[in-house]
């Protein structure tokens, strides 16, 4: 039974007592008069389509909203925290909420941060600012060999697949994409039904599962892809290599959440725990990768190829480079997922201390394209832990060229956090594939708070660039943010985070000392 109809079952059976009792003591008239307005309360959340956690929870969901609406009295002790790289707090939560609900998001009071406290960051800003009259900025994805490039967002929806989130939530998540015009990357998942039904741009994500387009042996199966790349919505294709929330390991979709639907549409067995291979069977060397993006663009039909992956052994990704420059092939883009990044699933060690952060991950990425010659040929994304325009414009100041959200975006769509993702009882119908649950999340309420969230950080993010004097993002470099290093020592990006000349690795004379060894190791045939 779930708890709507255990609701309504306790409701009838409390107003029949209480009715009964009343026919032989009068005094419980009374009790009958207080029990009525909460039982009207809960038919009443029960069909609102604004708030999934009261369709739910009809009367003790309502203690949420309470809570939530005394928390700009003690708003003061959940400070950014973001700083010392504890987990996100209630203000960016609040945040996001506001702008997905688009309602008021200003802030009274002034700074709420120790600006004089070691790692506060912020942009310089100019006594001129500048007018841009582009509220709606597009990054091309698509080199020479692309026959279909892709006019991009500087915001999209990260990885999310279908499995891990129910289908109410990825059709909530593309028809918000359809709504804003950005892209919707479908997570090593497969393209399912849901992603398709609504038109938002996808991003089809090939995980080392080839959910999707894999044989009765778990490999790539050729036709498979290219039947589902060459639809219309399918902007891009992403090879997954690794991710930042378990990178080593492959994706989990614990048994409890896979349905026959889900088992059909990945081509899984039922009954157990799905569980991605660590690393690919299509390829086994830097040059086999390589290979596999210009089949996948062939396959395509001429439309953007990238990989995604978290940094981890430095040679290993100059692997990639080298190849590269040995065949000629370059993939159009690279998503960095940065070690800190977000999961429904996995072990505690591999989301705490494997793989490099971001931001280190993007310098080191950004500086090894341009050491290589090979910086305007390709996109950076980044994905982990994005959340405001501030968050964007840093991290493409380090680098990026776009950025992906999926903590973001879970929030627009209603998360709190609840972290019951991976045991199918998620509180909100987002992370579950149980029925009662996510047939509470309204997909057109949800979809408009996705789109409101995207549009409001990119307007937030433009007015950034007007505050700084600059005119695109492009013009947005490492010189205009600081951070505090010390309490008296400031430095900005360009100080803290040098990168590398163009070409410097392709010459004995002018590889740094510091690359040297990495370099060296690194081979076109060989990941180690």
């Amino acid at each position: 039974m779930t708890v709507r109809q255990g609701f309504i079952a306790l409701s009838l059976v409390v107003s029949i007592t209480l009715l009964l009792l009343a026919r032989y003591w009068p005094g419980f008239y009374w009790g009958f008069i207080l029990i009525i307005p909460i039982i009207l309360l809960g038919l009443y959340n029960m069909v609102q389509t604004r708030h999934t956690v009261l369709r739910i929870y009809p009367v003790i969901g309502n203690f949420r909203y309470l809570f939530e609406s005394i928390r700009p009295e003690i708003q003061q002790y959940f400070v950014e925290s973001n700083i010392n790289g504890r987990p996100i707090n209630r203000e960016f939560r609040s945040l996001i909420y506001q702008r997905a609900k688009n309602v008021r998001d200003t802030r009274p009071f002034g700074t709420q941060f120790d600006v004089y406290r070691a790692g506060y960051e912020w942009m310089d800003h100019s006594l001129v600012p500048t007018h841009i009259e582009d509220k709606d900025p597009r990054i091309r994805f698509g080199g020479e060999a692309c026959s279909k490039p892709y006019l991009a967002s500087p915001l999209n929806i990260s990885a999310m697949s279908y499995g891990a989130l129910s289908k109410h939530a990825i059709m909530a998540l593309n028809k918000g994409a359809k709504r804003g015009n950005f892209a919707h990357n479908t997570g090593e998942g497969g393209l399912s039904p849901y992603h398709l039904e609504h038109g938002g741009d996808i991003i089809w994500q090939i995980g080392t599962g080839y959910f999707g387009c894999r044989n009765s042996e778990g490999k790539f199966d050729k036709t498979l892809f290219a039947e589902k790349a060459q639809r219309d919505v399918v902007k891009m294709i992403e090879i997954k290599l690794s991710q930042g929330a378990k990178p080593g390991h492959g994706g989990i979709l614990p048994k409890a959440k896979l349905t026959e639907e889900i088992a059909q549409i990945r081509h899984v067995p039922m009954g157990r725990d799905v569980v991605s291979p660590a690393a690919h069977t299509a390829f086994s060397t830097p040059r086999g990768l390589l290979e596999f993006v210009q089949e996948l663009r062939e396959l395509s039909g001429g439309k953007p190829v990238g990989f995604k992956l978290c940094i981890g052994i430095h040679s290993e990704f100059l692997a990639i480079c080298k190849a590269m420059l040995e065949t000629g092939i370059t993939p159009d883009f690279i998503t960095v997922d940065g070690g800190e990044g977000g999961t429904g699933a996995a072990p505690i060690e591999l989301t705490n201390s494997v793989g490099t952060p971001l931001r280190d991950a993007i310098i080191f990425v950004n500086s090894a394209l341009y050491g290589t010659g090979l910086r305007d040929k390709i996109r950076i994304i980044a994905s982990a832990k994005i959340l405001t325009a501030f968050h964007i414009a840093r991290i493409i100041a380090l680098g990026a060229d776009t950025v992906n959200s999926a903590r973001g975006m879970m929030l627009a769509l209603g998360c709190i956090q609840s972290r019951s993702c991976n045991t199918d009882e998620c509180p909100t119908g987002i992370a579950t594939q149980d029925p009662s649950r996510y047939k509470a999340l309204d997909i057109e309420d949800k979809s408009r708070r996705v789109a409101n969230f995207q549009n409001s950080t990119i307007k937030h993010l433009m007015e950034l660039l007007e505050a700084s004097g600059l005119t695109a993002l492009d013009d947005l470099k490492p010189r205009h943010i600081n951070r505090r290093v010390s309490g008296t020592h400031v430095a900005n990006y360009r100080e803290l985070y040098p990168c590398l000349e163009p070409g410097a690795l392709l010459s004995a004379d002018t590889i740094p000392e510091c690359w040297r060894d990495d370099w060296q190791a690194a081979s076109v045939e060989s990941w180690k």
